[in-house]
């Protein structure tokens, strides 16, 4: 009867595949693009310091960026066709470097090398240290920039160490990555510390004071209930997608996104096809990536559930192998906006899940930080 059932269900999704893959093509059109290019879109989380560590030698003489880069899902050009007005570039380490104990270094390396990208291409990127900084940047036709650490071992159990990356421009942290700490369990491993432990809390509490975001993408479900019991300000999800459309457990379940509507948080889109499409699929065919209809499906979910003011975009890009169709580089962005225009959404909606929303929990941040430092 189990067998049953689970024939049953890949037919399912075989089936859902098959009615997918028929959806058109989307066409940008003169006005979406104009209301895109109104739109303030900040994207939550993208990987090219990293690849620019792998394969690029950490050096923009070794990958410039002004120029073409086929290896890369970013360059300047495509940043700029793709409309990116500021950006959250992800200063990752591997959880093994915990073990090492160079978390903490790595990360401040991988800082540098985003500060290196600002002062390389000064009349692209400037540092951004607050929402009004972002706003001023761009309107200087610049793209806003700031950090996110992704991987709570970065501070190397020391909070003090929280105020020192706060300082050097990070202003998210994801409470963990692939692996559970001490302090925080990851979504993708065994259970430590039944979501959060004491300590996690003390970091919740200090990032709240400091005015650090918390990002809870890559938390097991529990620490991501734990965590929104404690925190003060909005949370993020950088780079998360719904479960209820994919089980995958790297994706947001649909009681969490409840709470978003209290606490104000923004649950921002990855574009990585394995967490976009079912998983039964992705791990029946390797090669399936999706499209652009099943990332807008899982926005559209969100929008349902936690509603337009807590959804957002965090591509992912540069830190996965795989990408839905006409999602495959950082020029595509327009292409969102032109899909939620023919599924009917407004141009203000559009606009708050572009940029709008993330802005809006980064100024609530900021406001729990000055009333805490009070």
């Amino acid at each position: 009867m189990k067998h049953v059932s689970v024939v049953f269900a890949v037919l399912i999704v075989s089936s859902t595949l098959k009615a997918q893959d028929s959806r058109t093509p989307v066409v940008l059109t003169e006005a979406g693009r104009k209301v895109h290019e109104a739109g303030f879109l900040f994207d939550g989380h993208n990987d090219l310091p990293w690849q620019m560590r792998e394969i690029g030698s950490s050096s923009f003489d070794v990958l410039d960026i002004r120029k073409h880069q086929p290896k890369l899902h970013t360059d300047i050009d495509r940043l700029r066709e793709g409309g990116v007005k500021a950006q959250f570039w992800s200063v990752y380490v591997p959880a093994d470097t915990n073990d090492a104990g160079t978390a903490l270094l790595q990360t401040m390396q991988q800082i540098d090398l985003v500060h290196a990208m600002i002062r390389r291409y000064p009349d692209v990127f400037e540092l951004a240290r607050t929402a009004d900084d972002l706003e001023r940047i761009v309107k200087a036709g610049k793209i806003g920039s700031m950090m996110g650490i992704e991987g709570g071992y970065s501070i190397e159990l020391s909070l003090a160490n929280i105020q020192r990356l706060y300082d050097r421009g990070c202003r998210y942290m994801t409470l963990t990555h692939s692996k559970s700490l001490k302090w925080a369990d990851s979504a993708t491993d065994d259970p430590r510390c039944n979501g959060l432990s004491e300590f996690g809390k003390e970091v919740i509490q200090e990032m709240n004071r400091v005015g650090m975001l918390i990002d809870l993408s890559h938390v097991s479900a529990k620490c991501m209930h734990r965590s929104l019991d404690v925190t003060r300000a909005p949370v993020i999800f950088s780079h998360s997608s719904a479960r209820a459309l994919n089980s995958h457990p790297r994706n947001v379940p649909d009681d969490v996104l409840k709470r978003m509507k209290t606490n104000g948080g923004v649950v921002m889109v990855n574009f990585y096809s394995r967490y976009v499409i079912p998983e039964e699929l992705a791990e029946k065919d390797q090669k399936a990536p999706g499209s652009i209809h099943d990332v807008v499906d899982h926005i559209e979910h969100i929008i349902k559930v936690a509603g337009i003011d807590h959804v957002g975009l965090g591509s992912d890009f540069d830190g996965v192998p795989r990408l839905p169709t006409q999602l495959e580089d950082v020029s595509t962005y327009p292409l969102i906006t032109q899909e939620l225009l023919n599924r009917g959404h407004s141009k203000g909606d559009v606009h708050k899940l572009m940029g709008g929303n993330v802005l809006r929990a980064l100024r609530g941040a900021e406001a729990v930080s000055q009333r805490l430092r009070k």
